[in-house]
């Protein structure tokens, strides 16, 4: 019986056994990762102190100039340089001026990724919804604009819901297996706007092209929304806009494509935007291809000049280098310019469009415990960007 009670009793020793040091590994893990936990607990309140603060009917969003500075955004890449840039866009004409042919020209371009005209291309899916043609219609003018050289990136559809109908739905349907769609095309408004009883007033006008710019802004494409022109003329070609201003007014810019005489080749594109240039351009039609050829453009696309910065920055990324990562006080130090390190990270942020346009560079910042961190690199773009390779109108020779 003795024997067995010493069996059973457990044996526990004041020395190094195991128990003892599980204790002591548990008591080093806290205390390495105090501090994390208190940053979590500090950030999940001030997550409640926010959401409180949002739930409050008198809660107002704002945001500080220091807070602006301080934040990076997304670079944004123009579709067509020059030309075409990510928001949503009114391309208007009157009826049968070539409108189609022209949305053909742009959708096989951009899904190609080849020069239109002496504009660079960025190489992305296009979603095509032609809703005044049909299949067969399609296949003909595509055959006789562009030959039999297809291409699996553009995609038709020739029916739709309308804007309030699920529309919505269905382009998002498309992105989500379409993940590197960057233009979709509306042809027409009046296709997927509520008919019966909607009044044609601003407000009305503004709300439909307001919630396609929404849909556009989610996922980061341009939109373009094929019109009609009304028949008063006007000395602003957008004022021939058919609709109120309200149409205008939501989209982020517009094209207008008019002839001075129906019988003509001829025609002037005209184009306006948030973020870009007004131009007039002038394009004839080739009567056998019916594709739109540029003749000239009486506003040169106006080119930033030369940044200091950039060029220093760009030498950072030699043939045998294609990254760098550090500080804003290295970079400063490395490209031997005398700048704040602040200053430094804000150029770059408001640079950061052009120093991928034009450089081809990537740029990222983030946080980390040690301070801000800047991040530039290179890699191959689908861009078709050889510009000596172009003919006088543009074509690819």
């Amino acid at each position: 019986m003795e024997n067995k009670k010493e069996m059973t009793a457990p044996n526990v020793s004041v020395g190094a056994d195991t128990e003892q040091s599980i204790q002591k590994c548990t008591d080093i893990s806290i205390n390495d990762n105090d501090e994390n936990i208190k940053d979590f607990d500090e950030s999940f309140r001030e997550m409640q102190r926010e959401m409180l603060r949002q739930m409050d009917p008198s809660y107002l969003k704002t945001v500080s100039m220091s807070a602006l500075y301080d934040t990076d955004f997304e670079t944004q890449t123009a579709l067509i340089d020059g030309l075409l840039y990510q928001g949503t866009y009114l391309f208007v004409g009157s009826p049968k001026v070539g409108k189609s042919f022209m949305m053909a020209q742009l959708a096989y371009h951009i899904s190609t990724g080849t020069p239109l005209w002496n504009y660079r291309v960025r190489n992305a899916t296009v979603l095509y919804f032609a809703l005044e043609d049909d299949y067969p219609r399609l296949q003909r003018r595509l055959y006789h604009m562009f030959g039999a050289d297809g291409t699996d990136n553009l995609y038709f559809a020739t029916e739709s819901k309308t804007v309030n109908g699920g529309l919505e739905d269905q382009i998002r349907g498309f992105i989500q297996e379409h993940p590197d769609t960057g233009l979709i095309i509306i042809d027409t408004l009046k296709r997927v706007r509520e008919t019966g009883g909607a009044d044609y007033s601003y407000g009305s006008d503004y709300d439909v092209v307001a919630k396609l710019k929404a849909l556009a802004d989610s996922y980061k494409v341009t939109m373009l929304i094929v019109h009609h022109t009304r028949k008063q003329q006007a000395d602003d070609k957008f004022d021939t806009i058919s609709g109120t201003n309200g149409l205008l007014g939501a989209a982020d810019g517009a094209f207008v494509l008019s002839k001075e005489k129906r019988t003509t080749n001829a025609a002037t594109l005209d184009v306006t935007g948030r973020d870009q240039q007004d131009q007039r351009i002038h394009l004839v039609r080739n009567p056998q291809k019916l594709i739109w050829e540029f003749e000239k453009s009486e506003t040169e696309v106006w080119t930033e000049p030369p940044d200091p910065l950039l060029e220093k920055v760009s030498t950072v990324l030699s043939s045998d280098s294609s990254r760098w990562d550090g500080t804003a006080s290295e970079l400063s130090k490395l490209i031997g310019l005398d700048i704040k390190p602040n200053v430094l990270s804000l150029r770059l942020s408001i640079n950061a469009g052009r120093l991928l346009k034009d450089y081809d560079i990537h740029y990222k910042a983030s946080r980390t415990h040690s301070g801000r961190k800047i991040s530039l690199w290179k890699e191959s773009v689908s861009m078709c960007d050889d510009r000596d390779k172009l003919s006088e109108n543009g074509d690819v020779v």
